[in-house]
């Protein structure tokens, strides 16, 4: 009878998660759907442009978080009845309450690990609640996995001691080898032109770099701009920036922008920012080292790890606008002096791309098989 991998991820539709999945089910498809059956359960097909792969839409999941949970805990249950999966692999935080002989979970959401203040509640409740609760949702059925899979080092320590587990794989995250650098134009040379890619959410920190143009600003320093991938009416966050920050020069909004046009923009800048207090990897970080470019980075562990032995690199105390004013006014006169930077290699089990995970995940010898046991 052939054996069935099933990869779920009903809330997955956008972002570095879809991403993910999609990288994920193209893997299985092209190397071993002739080995295994695959089953993905999606939001919508629509989605996934692959072949070999049995879909299974679930296009309310994203109604609500009862409807949610209502699915992982009690329908998967009956599905995997059905299926009679080999291979459970959960792509969305969550572990389903499943019956498979071999059951994995793959964690992107550091928010768990995330100190909410006050000002996150005031600016973003439902972001500072999801941090508080998330943990929970989390620690539902975690020790029922044989593996729990996630991007980096300090996460693993992190899960250790939250959920008392030791069956953690660190895995990084492919990137796709498709960026042509080979005909990029010379910046103009008047203006130092920084940018920051990211979504509007609170703990990506906007507010330091807004504070370091001001200052840079009082010490006459004007030949620079700031480009924010936010619209400044977006949500209710990007409106408190706007009234803050709304009349300071040097910042340009360009709002959400797809994947081709960010690495336009990291062809003609000279320097990405990178000031978010929470990641799990921090993609842009990673993407913008092939354009051999400076980058100031927050100095938290995610960065480090990310990063690797990249020699252009400046950290910074991403609560510290002083410091990151300083090193904006250092490179824009070419006399910063770089950081020099370990590179983290994890610790073992370690894997490096979909074929070497699979090759994990898939071996019977390499962890015991855990009983199933009902929530």
């Amino acid at each position: 009878m052939e054996k069935v991998i099933v990869v779920s991820g009903i809330n997955i539709r956008s972002g570095g998660t879809l991403s993910i999945m999609q990288d994920c089910l193209n893997y299985l498809s092209h190397n071993l759907s002739s080995d295994y059956k695959i089953v993905a359960i999606v939001h919508s097909r629509q989605l996934f442009n692959i072949k070999a792969i049995e879909f299974i839409e679930f296009p309310n999941s994203i109604d609500s978080w009862l409807i949610r949970l209502y699915y992982e805990y009690i329908h998967f249950r009956k599905l995997s009845l059905k299926i009679k999966p080999y291979l459970w692999l959960s792509l969305h935080d969550i572990t389903p309450n499943v019956k498979s002989e071999i059951r994995a979970v793959y964690c992107h959401n550091s928010t768990p690990f995330y100190r909410v203040t006050f000002h996150d509640f005031f600016l973003a409740y439902d972001f500072a609640l999801f941090c508080l609760f998330y943990k929970y949702f989390y620690g539902i059925n975690i020790k029922k996995n044989n593996w729990v899979i996630v991007q980096q080092e300090w996460l693993r320590n992190e899960y250790r001691k939250l959920f008392n587990i030791e069956n953690i794989i660190v895995s990084y995250p492919h990137i796709q080898g498709d960026i042509n650098v080979t005909n990029m134009k010379e910046c103009d040379a008047k203006i130092y032109r920084f940018f920051y890619p990211a979504l509007p959410r609170i703990f990506k920190n906007f507010e330091v770099i807004f504070e370091s143009v001001i200052l840079l600003n009082k010490r006459g320093v004007e030949n620079f701009e700031v480009i924010l991938t936010i619209d400044p009416l977006q949500n209710k966050y990007t409106k408190y920036l706007l009234r803050k920050y709304g009349k300071i020069k040097n910042i340009s909004f360009i709002g959400l922008q797809p994947r081709d046009i960010v690495y336009r923009y990291y062809e003609h800048v000279d320097c990405l920012i990178f000031s978010s207090k929470l990641e799990t990897w921090g993609m842009p970080i990673t993407e913008f080292k092939v354009f051999k470019k400076p980058m100031l980075i927050a100095d938290l562990p995610y960065a480090h790890e990310t990063i690797g032995g990249y020699n252009m690199v400046k950290f910074f105390d991403p609560g510290n606008s002083k410091i990151l004013a300083c090193y904006m006014e250092e490179l824009i006169k070419g006399t910063i002096e770089y950081d020099i930077d370990k590179c983290v290699v994890p610790s073992q089990p370690f894997t490096q791309n979909w074929e070497e995970l699979f090759q994990l995940l898939l071996s019977r010898d390499t962890e015991v098989i855990r009983e199933d046991v009902e929530v």
